[in-house]
């Protein structure tokens, strides 16, 4: 499940995204690479997490029921799907629009990033949810600053596809996110605005100099006696730059970064104490920047699970901060990891790395309860991408993954509520520990040393859509 994680992605000079990704990807590469770790570098994991990952990945074996019976239950419950292309009829997907319910948050988790197969069916999904069930509202796994340019791209149709793509994160930078960018500005061509699809990225690990200048703007009108004392701290804080990911590398250099945080905190509560009417969504957005600066400096202070930690729980905040300021339903289109609602989710890659964190999906679902589902796409087989283009083979899963079963099912493509009816073999398997594929980029010569565990199937997702056979997405 790539993209979990926050790190500074690689700073060889290439372009700003490239620099600061910051996918899970990268921060994992960081805590086993031997030199360059810019963030993870002393992040370690004990063998006893080693040991406990282990433990559970056997005790799943051994729960499990027999494979024949667990593969009928499937079988017998799995909604077949015509066709994994995006712009597919939806009529076979009217199950699962009654498994996702009265749902005002739904989660839309893939296992692997630049996975063509799974992108496209997540497509489909998300238009299910906007087309048919109201959702207007797509929450990112992308910076937030970088989301308002995309969100004013699509729906207004004004600027560069091309060029905010290649702003976007390396695991996005795919034509199959393309395509679902075009298509939400195609759908929101005409439309009132109040019905209008918007775009929210939900990370702040680039917050950008839009924030700071709008943060400065706010002031300025909201309490001009107070612009003097913002400046003050802007002109600390405020990026150099537009490069965001030179700017990263900079302040990653800087032994005193407590200087940093405090101006940034200061700022903060400037802008929190600033005067302001009940409900008032200028001081709510200008507040809402504010916030991202400080998780900005903060974040690059931390290292290993607690980065990690603090990435998700973040993230969380704001997509809740997101529900209420916009009242929208909102998909949330993120790796696994982030989507399943895990609360102790672990990312092992042997032999001896680990990081263990709460995932953001964790605290939707306390949140929220029924109101979010987790829905979490996966594959049997097949090629995945690289960041460099290329693609790595993704064998079929271990036995003791969950989705092993999934492989000796008709379908080439189906849907599986995981609260259907099941015998207590099956019940056993879907609340037994659980373990599934890693990191297939990182240790592509040993693709079973990289897998993710921590809590049960049920947990994780209330829906699997999953396909057999899967091919490297393109990159653009």
């Amino acid at each position: 499940m790539p993209g979990l994680g926050p790190s500074g992605d690689r700073c060889d000079g290439t372009t700003e995204r490239e620099e600061i990704t910051l996918n899970r990807r990268n921060a994992l590469r960081a805590l086993t690479a031997t030199a360059g770790a810019a963030v993870f570098a002393a992040a370690g994991a004990t063998s006893s997490g080693m040991a406990q990952a282990q433990a559970q990945a056997q005790a799943q074996a051994q729960g499990a029921p027999d494979d024949r019976t667990l593969v009928q239950w499937i079988d017998g419950n799995a909604t077949p799907l015509s066709t994994a292309e995006a712009g597919g009829p939806l009529d076979d997907l009217a199950p699962l629009r009654r498994s996702i319910g009265t749902a005002t948050i739904v989660g839309l988790g893939e296992s692997a990033h630049r996975v063509r197969e799974e992108t496209t069916l997540k497509h489909r999904v998300l238009r299910l949810l906007v087309e048919r069930m109201g959702f207007r509202s797509v929450a990112w796994e992308e910076d937030w600053t970088l989301g308002l340019a995309i969100d004013e791209y699509i729906r207004t149709g004004k600027g560069d596809l091309a060029a905010l793509m290649g702003r976007m994160s390396i695991a996005w930078r795919t034509t199959e996110v393309a395509g679902v960018l075009r298509w939400l500005r195609d759908f929101n061509a005409g439309r009132a605005d109040d019905d209008k699809v918007r775009f929210v990225g939900v990370e702040y690990f680039a917050t950008s100099q839009v924030a700071y200048d709008a943060v400065a703007a706010h002031v300025a009108k909201a309490d001009p006696a107070r612009l003097a004392k913002a400046r003050e701290h802007l002109a600390v804080i405020r990026p150099f730059t537009t490069d965001m990911g030179a700017y990263v590398r900079w302040y990653l250099e800087q032994t005193d970064k407590e200087r940093y945080i405090r101006h940034a905190r200061q700022l903060y509560e400037l802008v929190e104490a600033l005067p302001h009417r009940h409900a008032d969504r200028a001081y709510a957005l200008a507040l809402h920047h504010a916030r991202q600066i400080v998780s900005f400096y903060e974040h690059f202070t931390l290292q290993g699970s607690a980065n990690f930690a603090y990435r998700d729980a973040h993230a969380a905040q704001n997509l809740r901060w997101w529900r209420s300021f916009s009242q929208d339903k909102i998909a949330y289109w993120a790796a696994s990891g982030h989507t399943a609602v895990a609360p102790d989710l672990r990312i092992t890659v042997l032999p001896d790395t680990e990081v263990r964190f709460a995932s953001v999906g964790s605290y939707l679902g306390r949140w929220y309860g029924r109101d979010y589902r987790s829905i979490g796409f996966t594959f049997d087989h097949g090629t995945v991408g690289t960041e460099d283009g290329g693609s790595v083979a993704a064998p079929p899963p271990a036995a003791n993954w969950f989705e092993r079963p999934f492989g000796a099912v008709r379908h080439r493509q189906f849907a599986l509520d995981l609260r259907a009816q099941a015998p207590a073999g099956v019940r056993d398997w879907l609340r037994a520990p659980v373990t599934t594929r890693g990191v297939p980029e990182l240790v592509p010569d040993r693709p079973y040393d990289s897998f993710t565990s921590g809590g049960t199937l049920i947990q994780w997702f209330d829906v699997i859509v999953h396909r057999q056979d899967v091919t490297a997405s393109r990159s653009i």
